[in-house]
């Protein structure tokens, strides 16, 4: 455990594949009716509540000052409730493999991030990268879901809005980051602020009997649950070991992992335009990544 809490690549490929669960648990829960809100919430809720319990278990509590509201509220908006929202509503309507390669642009639009704020220098290859990364991204675009099923182009551009929420996070988490505050502490903080904005979203808009469908499949609650605790678990830690462009790689591990849910589990079946773009997606994530080690 200690060599896997101090590896970086170890806690890339934990991290993402438990994200990665997240995309077949969620197309499950969509399909037996819990709106997007509703599985963002519990996703936000499983994963605070069981780490918070940890955190006490070991004698130990969040002490709040004003850097650390500020960071728990904007991480919860932009890392968490608008992304997995964004997310679970449109799985129903693209597929888990299809809004799994979402995810892969996560490290290409980072680095446009991280350039435009001047976080980093570009070079040649990072350029070269993210041109690369854009073309697979139109590709996969362009198939708009499932082979045979098409969505409508309103849910595609949802889709591509997740990477970008989700590498602003990054940026932002990195930039902010609270000294003297421990990876278990922050996600606690964060989910139980994003669990309570997606709290008051649901009883404001699909009112309290929303709830009443999730009694129905207490299995995939259970593990959905216990899937965000463990990686937000590591998340943060991997956070602070690789820095926000490596972290943003785990949407690659995420995909796959989506991908093989999706094609071998719940019959989802893809155009080979969608996985010539996913590929080209992934040439163009290598090069970013390289040229952040050049930097």
């Amino acid at each position: 455990m200690k060599h896997l809490w101090n590896s970086a690549f170890a806690l890339l490929l934990v991290t993402g594949g438990l994200l990665g669960l997240s995309l077949p648990f969620g197309k499950i829960a969509t399909e037996t009716g819990a709106s997007g809100m509703l599985w963002a919430f519990v996703i936000s809720l499983g994963a605070g509540g069981v780490l918070l319990a940890m955190l006490l278990a070991r004698g130990k509590r969040i002490v709040l000052n004003a850097h650390k509201v500020r960071y728990f509220a904007i991480t919860a908006a932009v890392s968490y409730a608008i992304p997995n929202f964004l997310m679970f509503s449109a799985i129903p309507h693209l597929g888990a493999g299809y809004t799994g390669i979402m995810f892969t642009l996560s490290p290409v639009i980072t680095l446009v991030l991280s350039i435009l704020l001047r976080v980093r220098r570009p070079n040649l290859l990072g350029v070269a990268g993210i041109a690369v990364g854009f073309v697979g991204a139109v590709m996969v675009a362009a198939t708009r879901g499932e082979a045979g099923a098409p969505a409508d182009l309103f849910w595609v551009a949802v889709g591509l809005l997740i990477p970008f929420f989700l590498a602003a996070g990054n940026i932002y988490r990195t930039f902010d980051w609270p000294r003297d505050a421990g990876p278990i502490e922050l996600a606690v903080g964060s989910h139980l602020a994003a669990a309570a904005m997606l709290l008051a979203g649901l009883l404001s808009i699909e009112g309290a009997g929303s709830f009443a469908v999730l009694s129905g499949m207490p299995v995939v609650v259970l593990a959905q649950m216990t899937a965000a605790a463990a990686m937000f678990a590591f998340f943060f830690r991997l956070q602070a070991v690789g820095g926000p462009v490596y972290l943003s790689q785990i949407g690659y591990v995420a995909a796959a992992i989506g991908l093989i849910a999706g094609v071998l589990f719940l019959g989802e079946r893809y155009q080979l335009l969608t996985w010539l773009g996913a590929v080209i997606v992934t040439i163009g994530v290598i090069m970013t990544t390289k040229a952040q080690r050049q930097n």
